[in-house]
Formats: structure tokens, sequence, C-alpha cells
């Protein structure tokens, strides 16, 4: 009769090997959810001490930061315990595996609605939908509260149907086809959709910045025909004003279209490893390698970062904390 040890690994095909293996694992992904920790911690603390960060943008941001930064504290919690020596698929950890596991797909699924959200109100604010967005920012509540209902509902759902177990580092579905199907396919469909609302963006952006400079360059040239008259200088004057500021303003815009470009982008980079294993494991049923094993794990705990990095620095938030440090 076989030991639980051996049917746990022929399960859990994430799983280390051996002991030493776990506790490798283990040490690496806690150095990578701390950074995590700090990375959603800088947003969280940018929101709280500056007025210039708290826009309707940066509240739903600030909603991504706090599921990043609880996430990296479980991802802490299971990995101090596999360090300590209570490993976290001992029998007598199973609650504790349960909770860990469920906690792990609510906020995993739940930072992939917070993008979503995040990059559809983006959409439609610079896109010029001017009643949707009215009817968008109204609806600040609502928004707050879907990413929270749908990722605990699907978690529960998955603790009933499916349950959670020891993968490692933490407690997660334990079969590589349910966590491909529950969480990566629809990540991906997310991934693709934000890409497809970035680019439209961006072309239409740079397609309305383009009718402009056409149209300022046809009706507004400061340097033509002579006035004899002080006001009508002035007038055309202020014009040209107006014109170079709305100008700046939307190449502003598309500068800022085209870094959120790179948002889905980064996404792509950072789940292309844990999606690939996921589909060699599922196909295989043969473990990959133990570095590619914990390279996975840490493309995943790393969210955190990766969100900071991405929704959290930026000239705003530098130049704010450069005026308080400094």
């Amino acid at each position: 009769m076989r030991s639980s040890p051996e049917i746990y690994q022929r399960e859990a095909l994430a799983a280390p090997a051996d002991e030493s293996q776990m506790a490798l694992q283990s040490i690496v992904i806690l150095i990578v959810s701390v950074l995590s920790v700090l990375g959603a911690g800088w947003i969280i603390l940018s929101f709280i001490c500056f007025k210039a960060l708290r826009s309707f943008r940066h509240q739903l941001i600030l909603g991504l930061a706090l599921s990043d930064f609880l996430m990296a504290l479980n991802f802490l919690s299971s990995t101090a315990m596999n360090i300590s020596g209570k490993e976290i698929g001992a029998r007598e950890q199973k609650t504790f595996c349960s909770f860990n596991g469920f906690t792990t797909q609510v906020f995993v699924i739940q930072t992939d609605y917070w993008v979503l959200t995040i990059a559809m109100c983006t959409y439609v604010i610079l896109a010029g939908h001017k009643s949707l967005s009215s009817w968008v920012q109204d609806q600040r509540i609502l928004l707050s509260c879907l990413p929270w209902a749908l990722s605990l509902l699907w978690a529960g759902i998955g603790l009933k149907l499916a349950g959670y177990g020891d993968i490692g580092a933490w407690c997660w579905f334990t079969s590589d086809k349910v966590r491909l199907l529950a969480n990566f396919v629809p990540r991906w469909v997310i991934i693709i959709i934000i890409l497809a609302m970035y680019a439209r963006l961006y072309w239409i952006l740079r397609k309305s910045h383009k009718s402009f400079i056409s149209l300022g360059n046809s009706t507004s040239d400061p340097a033509s025909g002579h006035r004899t008259t002080q006001g009508p200088m002035r007038s055309n004057h202020d014009a040209w004003r107006y014109y170079e500021s709305d100008a700046a303003g939307r190449r502003k815009l598309q500068r800022i279209a085209k870094l959120m470009l790179m948002y889905p982008i980064v996404y792509m980079i950072v789940w292309t490893l844990p999606t690939a294993i996921r589909i060699y494991q599922t196909i295989t049923h043969t473990p990959s390698p133990f570095a590619l094993q914990t390279l996975d794990k840490a493309c995943i705990v790393s969210q955190g970062l990766v969100d900071a990095v991405i929704y959290g620095i930026n000239e705003v938030s530098l130049s704010q904390w450069r005026e308080l440090v400094f």
C-alpha cells in the first residue's frame, strides 16, 4: 500500500519532490511575497497620503492593490508554515490548507476582475463616451463590490466541487487541468480583451490628435494676417494659446494610451510560463523540472510587485513622494 506522500505527489504535480525542495521553494516564494506586499503597500500608502492620487481610476487601483496585498499575505502565511516545519500538506493542517487554497483562489481571480474593471472604465472615460462615463463614475460602490462577489462565488464553487490541497508553497486546486480551465483560460480571455480595448483607445486618441492638429493648422495661424485693432489680435492670441494647451493635453492622453498598451503585454509575459507549465503537465501528466516549477510560482506571486510597477509608479506619484520627502 502506498504512503500518503506518494499519493500526494502523484495528484499534485506542482508539488516539490522532497522536503529540501519544499523548503527551498518556500523561501523563494516568501521573498517574492514580501516584494509583492511592499509593492501593493506602495500603492495603498500613496492613495492615503496624496489627494492627487484619489481619482475615480485610482480608487479602482486601490481595490486591486488591496487584493494584491491580501493575496501576498496569504502566500506569506503558507510559506512561513512550511519553513517553520509545519508543512501545509500534513493531515493536521487540512483545515488551514483548505482556507489557504480558498483565499488563493479568491484573490488570484479577483485581481483579474480588478484589472478588467480598470481597463473598461479607463476606456469608457478616455474614449469620450460621456453619458456612459458619467454613469460608470456614479457606480463606484457597485464596481468595488463586483470583483469581491464574483471571486468569492467562484472560490466557493471550487471548494465545493474540487477542494483545495497542497501544491508546494501554498494550497490550491491540486489538478493542473482544473487550474488551467478555472483560472488560466479565463485570465487569457481577459488579457486579450484588455489588449483590444487599449489598442482601440490608442487608435481613437491618435486619430483625434491628428484631426485636431490638422484643424488647428488650417484655422489658427497666429503668424498670418495683420490686425489693425488690439481686440482681434488678443482674441487670436488667446485662441492659439488654447490650441497649444489642448494639443498638449491630447498628446499627453496619447502617451498615456500608448503606455496602457504595455499593461496587457506585461501580463502576457508574466503568465506565459505558468500557463505553459499547466498545459504541459495536463497533457503529459509529468511534473516539470523543479526550477521551472519554482519560477512558475514566483510569477504568480509577483502580481503585487508587477501591479505596483504598472499602476503605482508614474510621474504623479513620484513627484508627490519627492515633495513629501525632500
